[in-house]
């Protein structure tokens, strides 16, 4: 990809967890850290400057991933807590939220109305994938984000909920995904909302695992 090239990165990577869900999947990479820094650097080099990223993050790594954003440049300038009416695990407490960090690179303009940095979540029932994130709480962030007509990139897009938001807000969209069997359910998510009149553009990459 070109740099400085994409106006809004919103993407959802593996936690550094090991997770397994409930049926034993399991999320590739998300055993190993030496991604990590390599994936932010290569984000903030494609991303224009100015501009906005906001990424999930494991709180059991957080201070990996902090690393791994100040490390490729990005300044924190938002945190973003998504509550849930249900726990997704129970151990020590029970596990009812998500959260992502808003990134910047450069100094982006900030917005007539900032979002609430307490929202809520809804729950996809991960039919599709394993940790599916809902369209529905995509939507916003996409339409505070990303300037009008602008690209959004989801680097680790999984099965396509960050693409078909875009769709949904009239923006361009670019999707990376590793594993072949997501990619294949992104594209036929994709496909199904192409009869929308807004203009699109997108890619898929598949790498080995």
């Amino acid at each position: 990809m070109e740099s400085a090239s994409v106006d809004f990165i919103l993407t959802d990577p593996p936690y550094l967890c090991r997770y397994r869900s409930r049926d034993g999947q399991t999320i590739a990479n998300d055993d190993r850290d030496g991604w990590l820094e390599p994936a932010f650097a290569e984000m903030y080099r494609v991303l224009k400057p100015g501009s906005l990223c906001l990424s999930f993050y494991g709180w059991n790594a957080a201070d990996k991933f902090i690393g791994a954003w100040r490390a490729a440049g990005f300044r924190m300038v938002g945190h973003i807590v998504f509550t849930k009416r249900y726990a997704s695990s129970s151990r020590f407490v029970q596990s009812k939220h998500e959260m992502a960090y808003l990134l910047a690179k450069g100094d982006p303009s900030r917005p007539l109305q900032p979002i609430d940095d307490v929202r809520d979540w809804h729950y996809t029932g991960n039919r599709l994938h394993p940790t599916q994130k809902p369209i529905k709480v995509l939507q916003p962030l996409i339409e505070a984000f990303c300037p009008a007509r602008g690209l959004v990139l989801d680097p680790f897009c999984g099965s396509g909920s960050t693409l078909v938001a875009a769709q949904m807000t009239g923006r361009a969209y670019a999707g990376i995904e590793l594993d072949a069997r997501h990619c294949e359910t992104a594209r036929f998510r994709v496909a199904a909302n192409e009869t929308l009149p807004t203009k699109k553009s997108k890619f898929f990459a598949l790498a080995a695992p």
